[in-house]
Parts: C-alpha cells; sequence; structure tokens
C-alpha cells in the first residue's frame, strides 16, 4: 500500500494525507481511489482471451510482447521507426475484417486480439509465401545461416510447400565497401538499413529505387556507404542480404565460442561478444548495454580484430652487438631486464599507451616505486595546472553516456565525436532527434550526424561565453539541463590549461544558474584511449613533459606505440624497454621487447571515459611465449630483488582497492564532485589563450580506421583507408599498406 503514494497521480495527495493521518480504513479508502484514478487513462484489452491493461498508443504487437508472445516480424525494430512494410505481423482483431499489422496499429479499447487464430495462421503463410517467392535457395551455403531470422520464423510459420512456379527474380550486388558483402537477390526491402542509415547513423547514403517488382535497395550510385556504424546494418538485416566481408565464409555461428568482453579501441568501452574458434578472434558482435552502447558498435570494434593475428610479438627479443633484435628466452631476457634496472640507480621511468589494462598500470607503478621513482607518464596530455588530473571531476564524462538523452543544450569544445566516440555521437544525434537537443560547436567545424550552431574556430570565444558577454551564454543560463564537453585532444596544446579554466568556467556558471536541475552535472571531458581514466585514478602522470626534461637511464614503455618520444628525445646510452602485443612504433625504438597479450587475451579493467570499470574476458590465449602484462612486470620485480606482494589476479585486485576502490566496482560509475573547488583552482592559471583555431585531432574518417597498435596491423582496417582516400571501387583490390 504505502507504493502507491509514489504513483504520479492526481490522488495521490490523498493517500499521503492519509497515510499521515494514520487510519487503516482511510488508507484502503485512498489507495482503492488512487489506482481508480491512475487506471482511467489506461486501455482494457484483451490478448488470446486474456485481459491486459496498456498505456493509449501502445501498439498491438508491443501489448502482445508483454503478455510474453511472440508476434514475427521482420522490418520492425524497436529503436527504428515504423515501417510496416513486410506485413508478417498481421494478426486478427476480434470484428475486424480484415488481419491488420501489430507493428502499426494502435489498440483500441475492448478489443480481443487473436494471435493463434485459424485466420491469423493462414496471413503469417501466406505473407510468408510471398516473400519466399524471390528468396534464393542459398541457406547451405549463406553465412546468415544458423542466425538467420527468415530461416526461422518460415519454419514456424510458414508453409510445407509453396504455389509459386514462375521464375525467380534476380538482383544486381551493390559493392558498398570493403566491410558490407551484399547479395541484394536475397532482400526483402524489410528497409530496416535504410532506416538505420538515416536515423541512427545520420547518413542518407542508403535508399530504395524503382517500383513494385522492381524495388531495389542500395546507394542510388555506386558508392562506398560511409559511415564510422555501418557495421551494424549486419545485426538488424533479418536475410543474408547484408554480411560481413571479412567474415565471409569462414566459420558458422555453432562453430564458434562466444565470450562476453569488453572494446578497447576508444574510450567508450562498448560491450561486444568476442566469437573464436581453435585459439582465433572469428568477429566481433555487439552486447545489450543500454547506459554505454546500446546495442551497436563501431566501424574499428566490429572489424579491426584480424589485426590481432597480425604484426604481432610473441617471442622476447634483445638487440645483438649489431643492433638486430634476436629471439631469446624468458629467462634471459628478464635477468636483463632486472640487471638494467637494479643498474639505473632510480633513474627510471615509465610510459603507459592507451590499451593498457589497470592491472599492468598498478604493477608497473609498484615496480618503479621500488626503485624510488615515481616518473609514470601516460601518453595523452592533460593540463595539470589548476586542480589537475587531483579531482577525479576534473577529468570524467561526468554527465554520463546515457543521460545525454535527458540534456537539452550541448557544448562541443574542439572535440569531433563522430570519430573520437562513435557511439557517444549516437547518443547526441538520438537526443538531437527525439529530444530537441541543441548543440553548439567551438572549434573548426567538422562534417557531424546533426546540426549545430558554429560559434567560432578560436579557442578566444570561450573566454568570452565564461565572461558572459558572447550570446550563447544566456541560452546556457536558461538550460535546465546543459552540457559541455571538451575534447582530450584540444587539452594537449600549449594553452591547454587556459582552455580548461574557461570551459570549467562555463560550466560551473551553468552549474549554478537557476534553471538548473538540482544535482545535475554540466562539465565533461571527452577521452579518446582505454587506459587514461585508470591511469589518472592511479596517479600517472598525464603526457610525457617530465621525461623531456628530465630523460632517465632506462625507458619502460608499456604498450605505447603513439611515438611521444623518439630516441632523438633521449641519451644515446638510453636502455628502453618495450612491452606489448604489437610490433609498432614503440617496438621499433626498443632495445629489449617483453612480448604481452591482447585485450582479447586476458581478463582485466578498463575505465571508459565516464569512469564506469568494466572487465575483458578471456577468449583466446596469447600466441606463442606472449604472456598478460601484470605477470611479466610481476616477474620482472623478482629477479630484480624487489619482489611485488600479489602472485594471482584476485590479490593485484586487492592492490587495487587500496589505491582507488572504484576500479574494481565494476558496471558502476563512482560519482566525482568538486565541481566548484575545481574551478577555482583553475581560475589561478596564469596563461593566456592562444589565438589559433581548436582543431580536433581526428577531422576525418580516415584518421578513424587507424589509431591504435591493433588498427593498424588490420588489413581490413587498409581496406577502409584506401577506400575513402581512391573511392569504392578500389576496395577489393590488395591493401597497399598492411
Amino acid at each position: 500500500m504505502l507504493r502507491l503514494a509514489a504513483v504520479r497521480c492526481p490522488l495521490s495527495t490523498g493517500l499521503a494525507l492519509a497515510l499521515t493521518n494514520g487510519s487503516t480504513n482511510a488508507v484502503r479508502t485512498a489507495a482503492t481511489a488512487t489506482a481508480a484514478a491512475c487506471s482511467s487513462n489506461l486501455l482494457e484489452v484483451s490478448v488470446d482471451g486474456r485481459p491486459l491493461m496498456v498505456e493509449p498508443g501502445t501498439t498491438v504487437l508491443q501489448a502482445c510482447e508483454r503478455m510474453g508472445i511472440q508476434i514475427p516480424r521482420f522490418c520492425y525494430h524497436e529503436r527504428l521507426s515504423v515501417a510496416g512494410n513486410c506485413r508478417m505481423c498481421l494478426v486478427e482483431i476480434e470484428k475486424v475484417p480484415k488481419p491488420v499489422a501489430a507493428c502499426a496499429m494502435p489498440v483500441m479499447k475492448g478489443w480481443n486480439i487473436l494471435t493463434d487464430s485459424h485466420v491469423t495462421r493462414r496471413a503469417r503463410e501466406g505473407m510468408m509465401e510471398f516473400l519466399l517467392a524471390n528468396h534464393p535457395l542459398d541457406c547451405p551455403i549463406c553465412d546468415q545461416g544458423g542466425e538467420c531470422d527468415l530461416q526461422d520464423q518460415s519454419m514456424q510459420f510458414g508453409s510445407d510447400r509453396s504455389r509459386f512456379a514462375e521464375g525467380k527474380r534476380a538482383v544486381e550486388d551493390k559493392n558498398i565497401g570493403p566491410l558490407i558483402k551484399t547479395i541484394m537477390t536475397r532482400c526483402i526491402q524489410c528497409t530496416r538499413c535504410v532506416r538505420f542509415a538515416s536515423e541512427i547513423a545520420g547518413v542518407e547514403d542508403l535508399g530504395t529505387t524503382g517500383r513494385g517488382n522492381g524495388l531495389q535497395i542500395g546507394t542510388y550510385v555506386e558508392k562506398m556507404f560511409m559511415s564510422e556504424l555501418s557495421g551494424n546494418v549486419i545485426d538488424i538485416c533479418p536475410v543474408g542480404a547484408l554480411t560481413s566481408k571479412p567474415y565471409a565464409f569462414t566459420s558458422r555461428p555453432w562453430e564458434t565460442r562466444k565470450t562476453e568482453s569488453i572494446d578497447v579501441l576508444d574510450a567508450v568501452g562498448s560491450n561486444i561478444v568476442v566469437s573464436t574458434r581453435g585459439g582465433e578472434v572469428m568477429r566481433v558482435l555487439p552486447r545489450l548495454n543500454e547506459d554505454i552502447n546500446e546495442e551497436w558498435i563501431s566501424d574499428k570494434t566490429r572489424f579491426a580484430y584480424d589485426g590481432l593475428k597480425r604484426q604481432r610479438l610473441i617471442q622476447p627479443m634483445v638487440k645483438n652487438e649489431s643492433g638486430q633484435l634476436v629471439t631469446t628466452s624468458w629467462e634471459d631476457v628478464l635477468t636483463r631486464v632486472a640487471g638494467a634496472l637494479q643498474g639505473s640507480r632510480g633513474s627510471v621511468a615509465a610510459i603507459a599507451g592507451g590499451l593498457v589494462d589497470a592491472e599492468a598500470l598498478i604493477a608497473l607503478k609498484d615496480l618503479l616505486n621500488r626503485f624510488n621513482s615515481d616518473t609514470l607518464c601516460t601518453e595523452e596530455m592533460f593540463p595539470m595546472e589548476g586542480a589537475g588530473s587531483d579531482l577525479r571531476s576534473n577529468y570524467l564524462l561526468n554527465t554520463g553516456i546515457a543521460a545525454i538523452e535527458e540534456a537539452d543544450l550541448l557544448l562541443l569544445v574542439g572535440t569531433n565525436p563522430r570519430y573520437e566516440a562513435s557511439l557517444v555521437n549516437a547518443r547526441i544525434r538520438k537526443s538531437w532527434l527525439h529530444n530537441e537537443l541543441q548543440v553548439a560547436l567551438v572549434g573548426q567545424q567538422v562534417d557531424l550526424t546533426y546540426s549545430y550552431e558554429h560559434l567560432g574556430e578560436s579557442a578566444a570565444v570561450l573566454q568570452e561565453i565564461a565572461a558572459g558577454i558572447h550570446p550563447f551564454a544566456q541560452l546556457l543560463a536558461k538550460a535546465k539541463r546543459p552540457i559541455v564537453v571538451v575534447g582530450s585532444g584540444s587539452l594537449q596544446r600549449e594553452d591547454g590549461a587556459a582552455i580548461m579554466a574557461a570551459v570549467s568556467t562555463i560550466a560551473q556558471n551553468a552549474r549554478v544558474s537557476s534553471g538548473v536541475e538540482e544535482g545535475w552535472k554540466v562539465f565533461n571531458v571527452l577521452h579518446r584511449v582505454a587506459s587514461q581514466v585508470a591511469a589518472l585514478d592511479l596517479g600517472y602522470q598525464p603526457g610525457t613533459e617530465a621525461i623531456r626534461k628530465n630523460p632517465p637511464k632506462v625507458l619502460f614503455l608499456l604498450g605505447a606505440d603513439a611515438g611521444r618520444i623518439t630516441r632523438q628525445d633521449l641519451p644515446v646510452d638510453n636502455l628502453i624497454i618495450y612491452q606489448g602485443h604489437h610490433g609498432d612504433v614503440g617496438a621499433t625504438m626498443a632495445d629489449i621487447i617483453l612480448p604481452g597479450a591482447a585485450y582479447t587475451e586476458k581478463c582485466s579493467t578498463y575505465v571508459n571515459t565516464e569512469g564506469r570499470a568494466q572487465q575483458t574476458r578471456l577468449a583466446v590465449t596469447p600466441p606463442g611465449m606472449a604472456r598478460e602484462d601484470w605477470k611479466i612486470i610481476r616477474a620482472v620485480a623478482e629477479l630484480a630483488g624487489v619482489a611485488l606482494p600479489y602472485d594471482t589476479v584476485d590479490e593485484v585486485r586487492a592492490r587495487l582497492v587500496q589505491v582507488s576502490p572504484n576500479l574494481v566496482r565494476y558496471d558502476d560509475i563512482e560519482a566525482a564532485s568538486y565541481f566548484k573547488q575545481a574551478n577555482e583552482l583553475a581560475k589561478a592559471v596564469n596563461q593566456s589563450i592562444l589565438s589559433e583555431a581548436l582543431v580536433p585531432p581526428q577531422l576525418s574518417v580516415k584518421d578513424f580506421y587507424m589509431t591504435d597498435p591493433i588498427s593498424r596491423a588490420s588489413q581490413t582496417m587498409a581496406k577502409c583507408v584506401k577506400a575513402v582516400t581512391e573511392g569504392a571501387h578500389a576496395v577489393d583490390e590488395p591493401p597497399s599498406i598492411c
């Protein structure tokens, strides 16, 4: 009874008063009146004779789903607009002369929906017969086999014979890029792909041409389907018309072992399923998570997996006297590393790359601390003036990814979320499309999937908004749920601290304005690499400036492949130790190489840009002699005589709890605060903003495909770069870069 008081209803006040008075009879009377008033807006319908109360506007399909009754469908998708063109969801309504399309028909009061009547079954059989009239008999050789909606529903709802004796229609396949394979003769014109491209991806590349039997889906003129989310049409296609070109004819779904994991190729932390067979990653699919990626993933997440088996470091290596890297044993290489650390006399530093997990970060931190060194840096810079990274709210996407849908005003500062965080950009488009979100941008103009107001290229505009003299400041003051998002790339300029101070002031002014809801968080930083938040949580210094100013005798590169430090920045006798999984930038300049494990080969912790800790899962074993990063570091420490106090991953995580407990609170966001204090410290920054334009670090889709060692080793990503550069006609030629 007490819960009825929380029902949003005009009479809930009466129930509250009754509860206050303490009379049992009064409570019962008020509760009955409350329930009656709240249910007066609901409609009573029946599904196969069972009563159901639903809200006005509920479709017949949704009403049936609530009763646990599965309605067949091809064109309907929960996240897309209703098309109603496959007609597979026909059901009978009592006293209605013809079957109705359940996905497009709102229920009406008193309806009795019949989902298993003779009329309904005949209607479904008839529609299935029409759909299969032109569908080729490709099931034995179709990549969709085993995951095909048409196959499943034809078995359940179709007939055992067809009355069509005419020849089947054939449609020419379309070349829409190196990622999606098209067999358009199989297409049933459900238009899911067209609606996804238009509504979710925000590109108008796909559409229909022709009428009747000549209707076709394609790109009008032959071109690449130019979207960072294009691969999702493979998942939503209910037949085998759109399949994965890299995955084609490599395995069947029932042959693979599926492991739930997360993606680390950007800072979003998309939830994925890794399909493996025989110790090899066969494909990567999205996993539903409403708070992060919904059911979509970016093309880099989906298709860069082939980079996991190319250019891998599978054996320890050391440089010989002639300067060539030669393979050696683990005993030899660990002894060399331990001896170098002992002989460094504390002159040792480390740089952590963008794909490093939290367990390796804490192990490396403990190792260097044993040698009286705290020069632990990340490749991504972050301004240390003011609050710097001391306050966690200074470097998180504090609002959260899902909460973007609730915002009414968004200011983007020096960022291109379309290519830096594709799933965050999809959220912004969703809010812009459905909730009338207003978007403004400070920085160089970029091609986003929604319209925005361009406030200027120079970062000096930020000072005008912070001072309240820019017209946009008035819009911020009126907004109820504003968001300010600054790209981590724009904070890496020389005037990064001044930009941070200006953005912090803008966010603080908006947060304390009278219209903003209490508890709403305005200030946000959008990171680009998966390891940055965890590294800052563990006390790493952002940027490599400390190493440039005071070069160490021994430099430990932990997956650092961005090239922030080169040989020319270090003394000639400097020893570089590289630990990672790919022969990329870091390995080419190293004297000693320790082969590590990639994210699909270990159970490890990552923290996304909003501060949510998540775990990858072991899908395949590391190749060759490669091992998990924290285990390698622990072995080095033991040989160096400074053994670390953990032998298992659980003990490593216990150490993480001591340093930063939020790192092991998986799937939970540890809220950050102290925005006012951070802003006060930022105001003390004695730096002026430079006049040049705020240029996002990734300006084109070409740069989106190759941003880390895994994607740079991927042939599929190389084909995408070539397709973008030279046009879609060249996508099937051998790539010029591997």
